[in-house]
C-alpha cells in the first residue's frame, strides 16, 4: 500500500470565513478525516496557519510569509495509505475545501523511503 498527501488549496486568501462558517468547516473536515480513518487509511494531517511562517529562497534569503493575501494558500495537508491514485483521489473529492469556489486538493505519491515496502 502507498502513502499519499491530499494537499489542500485555497484558490483566494484573502476570503476571510466568519469564527461560525470556521467552525462548521472544521467539523465537517474532521468528519471526513474520520470516515477516511475509519477505513484505516488515515495517517496523519495538519492546517497550516500563516502565523510565524519563512520562506527560504535558493539564494538562501529568508523572507516572512507566505501570506493570507497572496492569490493561492495551501491550507494544510493530510496523508492517506491507498492502493492507488485513483483510491486517494477518491477520498479528495469528499474534502470540504471543495466547497470553496476555485479551491483544490492536490494528490501527490509519497515517495517510499529505501527499505520501505
Amino acid at each position: 500500500m502507498n502513502e499519499y498527501a491530499l494537499i489542500m488549496r485555497h484558490e483566494d486568501g484573502t476570503k476571510i470565513a466568519s469564527p461560525e462558517q470556521m467552525q462548521i468547516w472544521m467539523k465537517q473536515t474532521m468528519d471526513w478525516i474520520n470516515s477516511i480513518a475509519a477505513q484505516g487509511k488515515f495517517v496523519s494531517g495538519t492546517g497550516l496557519p500563516f502565523d510565524e511562517a519563512k520562506v527560504v529562497h535558493s539564494d538562501k534569503l529568508v523572507t516572512n510569509g507566505p501570506f493570507g493575501d497572496i492569490k493561492e494558500t495551501i491550507g494544510g495537508f493530510i496523508t492517506v495509505y491507498a492502493e492507488s491514485a485513483e483510491e486517494a483521489t477518491g477520498f479528495a473529492k469528499g474534502c470540504p475545501v471543495l466547497q470553496g469556489e476555485g479551491n483544490t486538493v492536490e494528490v501527490r505519491k509519497i515517495a517510499k523511503r529505501d527499505g520501505d515496502n
